[in-house]
């Protein structure tokens, strides 16, 4: 139980919750600022829906009905309803609202919150890829999700307060520039007959880039993800392989990202995977592939680059979200 004194005394508090593929997080904030030890995550498998999730973390909370309640999802989000990638999940306002008892409600992309974490984050909770250059008051963001699955939302400063635009990006064709690429592509189109950069570019994609290759040189055994992590600092030779291409396509598309939505105040890149790679992306070229771009690839040095190391940054994305509308 958190404590049904410490919450029950004020309307102050707001629920958040942000579903992953795996696991769903929900907290408590209060006056926008998220409250660390509220933090408890829940393996969706294990329910049916998010409601009895949030309806059960008030109840051990021993909080009655809070202010607001803001969900973050990791799929695509249209009229206010998120229909889970992954899940067999559909979120509504309402839904959330009967269980919450929450009278301000509001369901955003999983990136969007990521967009609306920034500016709110410790500084221990960035490391820095690539410096950029210096940018003007009000310059435009991105975030880029590389987890569970792959997705990415530009990040706009306007009068109005902060936009953050949603996009469903990791469903587009991946990109063929050599015949090494053409392969892969062919390799991953085998299963339903299309090869998505979420395909390549996440925790599975991680896997199936491994498994193209065990195909190409008829070595190696299968591995999830995980332990293709725990390989490649052991220095297992097809396990960086794997990372080498894997780095590879991932600068590629940030660059692609980059040149469309022109982030001068940097590309945030976050999720499990871009955290497990992060320390790897230096020796494995990440920034030659970025700025291989032609007569672009000057430019492209002008956007700093960092990873998000908070877990948690798509809470407090949440609260900053319901504390910018509030009233």
């Amino acid at each position: 139980m958190l404590g049904r004194e410490r919450w029950s005394a004020e309307m102050s508090l707001t629920l958040l919750a942000d579903i992953g593929g795996t696991n769903t997080r929900v907290a408590l904030a209060r006056e926008g600022r998220l409250l660390p030890d509220t933090i408890r995550r829940y393996p969706n498998d294990h329910h049916p829906a998010l409601e009895p999730i949030l309806a059960g973390y008030l109840a051990e909370a021993g909080a009655g009905p809070v202010a607001g309640a803001c969900v973050a999802a990791a799929g695509p989000v249209r009229a206010g309803v998120a229909v889970m990638t992954n899940l067999d999940w559909r979120i509504t306002p309402e839904t959330v609202a009967t269980a919450t008892g929450a009278t301000r409600v509001a369901v955003l992309n999983d990136l969007q919150a990521q967009g609306h974490a920034l500016g709110t984050l410790a500084p221990g909770a960035l490391r820095q890829i690539l410096p950029g250059a210096p940018a003007a008051p009000g310059a435009s963001a991105l975030v880029i999700g590389v987890g569970t699955g792959f997705n990415a939302a530009p990040v706009h400063e306007t009068p109005g307060g902060r936009l953050v635009v949603a996009s469903e990006c990791g469903h587009v064709t991946l990109p063929v520039r050599s015949d090494e690429d053409l392969r892969l592509m062919q390799f991953l189109a085998a299963g339903h007959g299309f090869a998505s950069v979420e395909d390549a570019l996440s925790g599975r994609g991680l896997a199936a880039i491994h498994a193209f290759l065990r195909a190409e040189t008829g070595h190696g055994a299968p591995r999830d993800a995980a332990s293709i992590v725990t390989a490649i600092a052991t220095g297992d030779m097809l396990a960086r392989a794997t990372l080498r291409i894997f780095v590879r396509l991932l600068a590629g598309i940030v660059g692609d990202l980059a040149l469309i939505h022109l982030p001068f105040a940097g590309v945030y890149l976050c999720g499990g995977v871009a955290r497990a790679v992060a320390p790897h992306l230096a020796e494995t070229g990440f920034a030659t592939a970025l700025h291989d771009k032609g007569r672009f690839s000057d430019f492209l040095a002008a956007f700093p680059v960092a990873v998000i190391e908070d877990d948690y940054a798509a809470l407090a994305g949440c609260a900053a979200y319901l504390q910018a509308r509030r009233g």
